[in-house]
């Protein structure tokens, strides 16, 4: 229970954010926007490390494979991406599809295993579903 609730207060938080980003790009930049979105996450990392305890930060050189770290460069593109779709878009139909978008790529992840994640069998009923999401992007699209 506690997975499904926290999951959709990520999907709820990425929605508010990525309105609250387009706005800020309007009055400045994409990058700026994006560049104040990363140090403002940046500082709320700082202050949760300091709260929550601190494990030791050198940690980070021990992780294996190196590229697992350029998660902060997707962070950046992601916002970039978000803020370009939702202003092109609209919030609405740009969440719908990069939830798509996730889904596919996440269970394509899944499927082959990639990045050291668990390898799951290929089921038809997750393709069905997977088409129902994008049967619905052409539903609300009208």
């Amino acid at each position: 229970m506690w997975g499904i609730l926290i999951s959709m207060l990520s999907g709820a938080l990425m929605s508010i954010q990525g309105v609250f980003n387009t706005g800020v790009t309007e009055k400045t930049s994409v990058w700026v926007a994006a560049g104040w979105v990363q140090l403002t996450a940046f500082l709320a990392c700082v202050v949760a490390w300091f709260v929550t305890g601190r494990p030791s930060v050198g940690a980070i050189t021990g992780v294996h494979p190196r590229y697992l770290l350029l998660g902060g460069i997707f962070g950046a593109a992601i916002t970039y991406t978000v803020i370009q779709g939702m202003s092109a878009l609209g919030p609405a139909k740009a969440v719908l599809l990069i939830v798509v978008a996730q889904l596919a790529v996440a269970y394509l992840i899944e499927l082959f295993g990639l990045f050291g994640s668990d390898k799951v069998e290929f089921q038809l009923h997750k393709l069905i579903g997977l088409a129902i999401a994008v049967a619905g992007i052409i539903i609300f699209q009208k």
